[in-house]
């Protein structure tokens, strides 16, 4: 019998011959796993440059391993062999790739087209770019988040193809003009609609609207794109979207700036030996035989005592802007939040200009359940430009030996005594005026999502802009009534309620798209003036007004209501063909009463991406290439005023029995035939995007016909009537634009981009009054522009020795030469001419932007050519020998023998307007920038920074002679718009926090 082993024997044994076991499992199939599982390097680069990615994402398909290249675009990983790597990163087009057996492996990822996926808001909804059929353009980006502007169109003057953005004053609180593509219109408003966040505003100013609120600013141009705003988007249509909360930890930024404000360009007037010598000249000119130097009591006390006074000093101060902006955005998946405040002053270079604003902005959106959404955007603006003003153009006109004060330190009224035709422009100073806006904005949304593809969308939005004017000039101000008080309030209110259906589908190749709109809104305005004039003392101003010796009073209200129907149809196959069907129908309550007061307008629009064809993926150059055609009606109802269908009488005064009797006179005849204007346009344009996204852009030409322009045709005098309006006018539009953008140089560290844009137009008037005769009067000209410049053409100066008998022979030496066009001998009202037109013939604009590591310049460059005006500053207006002239500017001698300008006794008779070239080339501002890295920022704290520093106007090339060529300057009736251009250099910093 065997002897038994002891158990602990017997599990020794078991565990040493497990061990043995294990060690030789393990030993044979450590060469199987190592054949199965290897280490694998490579580095990922830009297809584009050869640059590294940095932190793109590197993992193994069907598992959980992954990691993120370094700042050399290198990564390691370890894998199976034969497994797939999957490599992705923001804005490039992940990729896999089998590993094989090489390494390192090298990984070049494709730049995504951002242009191609970039949204769009196209009207009551939006849109991929690759999928727009119609004429739509973007404001970039980079101008509304770096230039420091006060008010957001300043930032798109020039920047747009088609967008004509003019700064017809420069004073503060003014907001520029816009022309999109033309004037389509005669007495109608020729500015564009205006939707912010979805709702229409016919009279917003963008003044009101924060810069750094906006997330993106779109712009409607053909008519079949503006179409769907039926009567109120013939003009074009600008789409602002403002920011809204995200997903997220809240972000606070700031963005503040501050800097000085100077002359641009200065004109200076005479200075003291100047204009001493222009009144020896003149003397000699006018015949006149005195021993005085200059010609006044006051101006030869000060002369002889060698004092005189540089006005254009006088009025003038260091200008000052500042904004500062605080935001905070943030939210859950379920209530997103974005609130704003800004703070905007702006000091102006002439004494008493200012301008302030302050603006609350709160934007709110919720997801109350999985199929309801629900939100609401509030915005209240206070602007005030209160302050006297001096005035530039008395500076330029008084004497500089003129008397500034009195011995009690008043400012002296008129500084050249015995001379009243010119005060003292510091006048201004001693009123006292008060001119406040607000604006109160509402919006509410609902959004409900019954079943997949379909939604139900309502807009409710409330806007309320009360405004208040006071002004008070009293005696220290030359008032000869004893005081004047003006005291105007105003109040405009609306509300409109949208009810839109949207409906989306998608299936195999086919994508279609509906949307659906039943609106209406209500417009009232109203606004009540008193003026009074004669008080016993200055002292309590527009305060007490009954305490006037006489004041008068008018007041107005106007209401009219919208009522409107849209349907639009958007289909796509297979992202190639696409196809946009527009119907928009409109009811207008001031249309005539005798037509249904409902307009339709209906548009086609279709695009082929031929760049999605089969047939170009070997066409490696051509990364999107898109043509686009549209047709479409749009109208214009701002022409036709609530009251201008029906009879209208003015009231006259007249003496009755010793007493003044109010009574009625016939004024405008009423037509219950009137309606909108109508603008027939067909837009054609291709977008192209070549090399890899280096070169890209877009080339369109358009081709609208309005007719139905409402008109006043003058009456006979045996109807009563002064006259009537009518739909019988015709204008027409074309032009061509392009617009292109290039990257020019890209590497590591440094890169170099420009963006061009260029537009033509050519508007003419066709018909007017259905007799195809000119209306000279109004300077109307069949075949030619709206706006045009009708003259004298001025050939030169008669110079001694010339004979004039022949073409004007009332002319003496000095005298300007004009044309005589109709060779009558003579020169008279058949002799002016068309001499140019108002508006350019073609703009431009130029944006170079160079990066290198974080430092950024962006150089912008506008011009504006083809462009005539009339110029009061060189225009004596017969007062030659009396008043004070610009410096540089001249006048005709028998010495000098000037061939341009007329001598000081030149006696302006034919109110000739010294028409001029007023063409322009401008460096409109420089923005050099830092941006902090963010290992730097995350050190310190914040999320971002960004400094930078800004100058604007910075150089002007032109022919002009004046303040400035864009700017208006007036000689007659109110000329506070007088105000030069101003050059700005302003420091700022945009903060980002965690």
């Amino acid at each position: 019998m065997r002897k038994q082993r002891p158990p602990i024997v017997s599990l020794l044994r078991c565990a040493l011959l497990y061990g043995v076991c294990s060690f030789f499992m393990v030993f044979l199939s450590a060469p199987a796993a190592l054949a199965q599982s290897r280490l694998v390097s490579g580095k990922v680069l830009d297809v584009s440059n050869d640059q590294p990615v940095i932190g793109a994402t590197v993992r193994v398909k069907g598992s959980t391993r992954g990691t993120v290249t370094d700042v050399n675009g290198a990564f390691k990983i370890n894998m199976d062999a034969g497994g797939t790597l999957q490599v992705s990163a923001v804005n490039f087009v992940p990729v896999e790739l089998a590993t094989g057996s090489t390494s390192p492996l090298l990984v070049k990822l494709k730049v995504i087209n951002k242009a191609l996926n970039e949204v769009v808001v196209v009207g009551y909804g939006t849109a991929k770019r690759s999928d727009v059929t119609g004429s739509v353009s973007s404001v970039p980006k980079e101008r509304l988040a770096q230039i420091p502007v006060a008010n957001v169109l300043s930032a798109m003057e020039g920047a747009v193809a088609g967008v004509n953005v003019t700064t017809g004053t420069n004073v503060p609180g003014a907001s520029p003009g816009v022309l999109i593509r033309g004037v389509n219109t005669i007495n109608g408003r020729t500015d564009p609609l205006i939707v912010m966040d979805g709702v229409p505003y016919e009279n917003i100013s963008l003044n009101d609207v924060n810069a750094n609120d906006i997330a993106s600013i779109d712009i409607l141009k053909d008519v079949s794109a503006v179409a769907i705003y039926g009567t109120r988007g013939a003009n074009g249509v600008i789409l602002i979207t403002t920011k809204h909360g995200k997903t997220g930890k809240a972000s606070i930024s700031l963005s503040t700036y501050a800097g000085i404000e100077g002359f641009a360009h200065k004109v200076d007037p005479m200075n003291g030996a100047e204009y001493a010598q222009k009144y020896a000249d003149w003397k000699q000119q006018a015949g006149v035989t005195n021993d005085f130097a200059v010609p006044n009591q006051y101006e030869q006390e000060n002369y002889a005592a060698g004092k005189s006074t540089d006005w254009l000093s006088k009025i003038s101060q260091q200008g000052f802007i500042q904004d500062h902006n605080l935001s905070i955005g943030g939210g859950s998946a379920d209530v997103k939040y974005y609130v704003s405040g800004e703070y905007f002053s702006e000091k102006g270079i002439l004494k008493g200009y200012q301008n302030k604003r302050a603006s609350i902005r709160t934007n709110l959106d919720a997801n109350i359940t999985s199929w309801l959404s629900a939100g609401v955007n509030l915005l209240y603006v206070n602007n005030n430009s209160d302050g006297g003003r001096v005035n530039l153009q008395q500076a330029m006109e008084v004497s500089p030996w003129g008397r500034y004060q009195n011995a009690d330190g008043s400012y002296t009224i008129f500084p050249m005594e015995q001379e009243e035709a010119f005060k003292s422009p510091m006048l201004g100073l001693t009123t006292t005026r008060n001119d406040r806006r607000q604006n109160i904005i509402t919006n509410v949304y609902a959004e409900v999502r019954p079943i997949t593809g379909l939604k139900y969308r309502i807009n409710a939005g409330y806007t309320d802009v009360p405004t208040l004017f006071q002004s008070y000039a009293g005696r220290p101000s030359g008032d000869i009534a004893g005081g004047t008080a003006n005291i105007s309030n105003g109040e405009t209110k609306k509300w409109i309620v949208e009810n839109i259906v949207g409906y989306e589908k998608t299936w195999q190749k086919h994508r279609l798209e509906l949307t659906g709109l039943y609106s209406a809104q209500k417009n009232t305005m109203f606004s009540a003036s008193v003026t009074a004039k004669g008080f016993i003392n200055d002292a309590l101003k527009f305060n007490d007004v009954q305490g006037a010796t006489t004041f008068s009073a008018s007041s107005s209200a106007i209401t009219s209501t919208i009522v409107s129907q849209m349907l639009r149809v958007n289909y796509g196959y297979d992202s190639r063909y696409l196809l946009t069907a527009t119907a928009r129908r409109d009811g207008y309550s001031a249309f005539g009463a005798n037509t249904n007061k409902y307009g339709l307008f209906p548009s086609l629009a279709a695009a082929w991406n031929i760049s999605n064809e089969p047939f170009m993926k070997d066409v490696k150059a051509v990364n999107n290439l898109k043509l686009r055609a549209s047709y479409g009606l749009s109208g214009n109802q701002s022409a036709v005023s609530p009251n201008s269908t029906i009879t209208t009488f003015t009231t006259t005064t007249m003496p009755s029995g010793g007493k003044p009797v109010t009574g009625v006179l016939a004024d405008v005849l009423g037509n219950g035939d009137l309606k909108w204007e109508s603008t027939y346009g067909a837009n054609v344009g291709i977008d192209f995007s070549l090399f890899n996204e280096r070169i890209g852009g877009s080339i369109e030409g358009y081709d609208t016909r309005t007719r139905d322009l409402v008109l006043y045709r003058t009456l006979p005098a045996a109807t009563g009537y002064l006259n009537v309006v009518s739909n019988i006018g015709k204008v027409a539009n074309k032009g061509l634009e392009i617009t292109l953008r290039t990257q020019n140089i890209i590497t590591k560290d440094f890169r170099w981009e420009t963006s061009f844009s260029f537009a033509t137009n050519q508007n003419k008037i066709v018909d007017l009054y259905g007799d195809k005769k000119d209306d000279i009067g109004n300077r109307f000209f069949i075949g030619h522009p709206v706006n045009v410049v009708y003259d004298y053409r001025m050939t030169g100066v008669w110079q001694t020795g010339e004979d004039p008998s022949k073409q004007d022979p009332t002319a003496t030496p000095g005298d300007l030469k004009f044309e005589d066009k109709d060779h009558s001998g003579s020169i008279d009202a058949n002799d002016r001419m068309i001499l140019g037109q108002t508006i350019p013939k073609w703009t431009g604009g130029l944006t170079s932007t160079w990066h290198y590591k974080n430092f950024h310049l962006n150089v912008f460059i506008q011009t504006a050519q083809g462009i005539m005006q009339n110029n009061d500053l060189i225009n004596f207006r017969d007062f030659g020998g009396r008043m004070n002239l610009p410096t540089g500017i001249g006048y005709w001698t028998e010495a000098n023998k000037s061939a341009t300008r007329p001598k000081l006794t030149y006696v302006n008779y034919l109110n000739y307007g010294y028409v001029s070239n007023a063409s322009y080339t401008r460096i409109k501002d420089a923005t050099l920038s830092y941006t902090m890295p963010s290992a730097i920022a995350n050190k310190i704290g914040i999320a971002a920074l960004t400094l930078y520093v800004t100058g604007r106007n910075l150089v002007t090339f032109t022919k002009w002679k004046g303040w400035d060529p864009e700017a208006g300057y007036g000689t007659s009736g109110d000329t506070e718009g007088n105000y030069p251009l101003v050059r700005s250099f302003i420091l700022g910093a945009n903060i980002t926090l965690r």
